[in-house]
């Protein structure tokens, strides 16, 4: 028999950033609010762990971007420290044990199709880009080791597979995100800062703070709506709620039915997105060593096209970071964790040293493998569809409220969205609360 709790008045479905943001501001406005989370630990897309040299590391969503200040403010407020990335002007790009020069005619290339990109996602998207894939668009690139440059930007930048992302909804994406230069700029960028506590912490700490109102392991199955509110089955039991909110994305949602069905235009959202594919790991060392030599912000071209990041605190172990995406990061899958470290590692220890392959400590995560993330780091438009193509509506459906960090107005995918849409739903639910007591 599924059991019944005490009624909340306000029921959060996910316990991500988003679901955690909104209801520690509803808990504060004296609203009585339940987190249902499926997975056995809050944070959703954003994921800490402690290293063998006691440091903090994240395999989930980490940086702190130009301009993030709801982040900033978060961390501020729950006590974790800001630093900025250490980071050269440009990227050194890798093809084999080869730098590729920054005056190259691969060079020169890719950044003349990134400067067209962005051109176009500020003043319109040409016709006869719309519906053609990433990848179909850069074969007209004529340089074949600029487009290998171009696929392994555009992965690790979106998660997409190339030929399942149209350049209308890469440029969408750009333009609700701060830009193409922003994505990928580090100081000053999307990549500017990051917590020496991790991101990851401040997930832990928001549902601390929130105690027995977070129930993990908890996975809503379904969702029944009426005139005074909702009834929300799940695997603790069945809630009773004024309100409910929807954190997870619509690519996972469609775990949970409603009754009432659904509007076609919330079918067609969950119908047409899907999760990206990620694969990220964080290798600790006793010291950043590299520093004495060189710089370790890297992007190698031979597969798997991995971008490298320097992501050392001060004063702390030496932490590098590498990112894979679309079907290269599903393509390691295969290996085991030995081979995956030395394909990752081995790509760079011409570059970086020999000790760059004897870690103290390797941490991974295959997001896409995740059965309750369902992937990173945001849902993606199928080609084809406008469905997914930012905004994402979040007109309230009766008593069900949308959020999540697609949903945002600005940043949409970031952290810093995520925590902008839990702001965002919190005042709409306070103040849809509020107006039917006065009514």
């Amino acid at each position: 028999m599924t059991q019944q709790h005490p009624d909340p008045q306000v029921v959060v479905v996910g316990a991500g950033m988003s679901g955690l943001v909104a209801a520690r501001a509803l808990h504060r406005h004296g609203v009585d609010v339940v987190v249902l989370e499926s997975a056995p630990r809050p944070g959703g897309r954003v994921l800490a762990e402690t290293t063998v040299l006691g440091s903090r590391v994240d395999l989930g969503g980490q940086w702190i971007g130009h301009g993030h200040h709801r982040f900033t403010a978060l961390a501020a407020d729950l006590g974790a420290t800001v630093y900025p990335m250490r980071t050269p002007t440009l990227p050194t790009i890798l093809d084999g044990d080869t730098a590729v020069p920054n005056y190259s005619p691969t060079a020169v290339t890719a950044t003349a199709v990134l400067l067209a990109w962005e051109t176009a996602s500020r003043l319109g998207v040409p016709r006869s880009w719309r519906d053609q894939s990433v990848q179909a668009w850069l074969r007209h690139v004529p340089h074949r080791r600029a487009r290998r440059l171009l696929e392994v930007i555009t992965a690790v930048a979106t998660t997409a597979d190339p030929d399942r992302l149209s350049v209308r909804a890469l440029l969408d994406m750009a333009r609700f995100q701060g830009g193409l230069r922003g994505m990928l700029t580090t100081a000053g960028g999307a990549q500017d800062s990051l917590l020496v506590e991790g991101a990851g912490t401040l997930a832990e700490r928001l549902a601390a703070e929130l105690g027995e109102r977070v129930v993990l392991g908890s996975p809503v199955t379904a969702i029944r709506r009426d005139t005074t509110g909702a009834t929300v089955e799940s695997a603790s039991g069945t809630y009773r709620a004024a309100k409910v909110i929807v954190t997870v994305p619509p690519p996972t949602a469609t775990r949970i039915a409603h009754h009432p069905a659904l509007p076609q235009e919330r079918i067609r959202l969950q119908d047409n997105t899907y999760m990206g594919s990620v694969y990220k790991a964080i290798a600790v060392y006793d010291r950043p060593f590299w520093r004495e030599r060189t710089h370790a912000e890297l992007m190698t071209l031979t597969a798997p096209g991995t971008a490298y990041f320097d992501s050392s605190a001060p004063g702390g172990p030496g932490h590098l970071c590498a990112l894979v995406a679309g079907p290269e990061a599903r393509a390691l899958d295969d290996l085991t964790v030995e081979d995956r470290r030395a394909r990752i590692l081995g790509a760079v220890a011409g570059r970086l040293g020999p000790e760059i392959l004897a870690p103290r400590g390797w941490y991974e995560k295959s997001w896409h493998r995740d059965e309750y993330a369902g992937g990173g780091y945001l849902a993606l438009p199928e080609p084809g569809h406008t469905d997914g193509h930012f905004p994402w509506p979040t007109t309230p459906l009766g008593p069900v409220h949308w959020a999540g960090a697609e949903t945002a107005s600005e940043h949409a995918g970031y952290i810093e969205g995520a925590i902008e849409s839990g702001d965002r739903v919190a005042r709409e639910v306070v103040a849809a609360l509020a107006t039917a007591a006065g009514s």
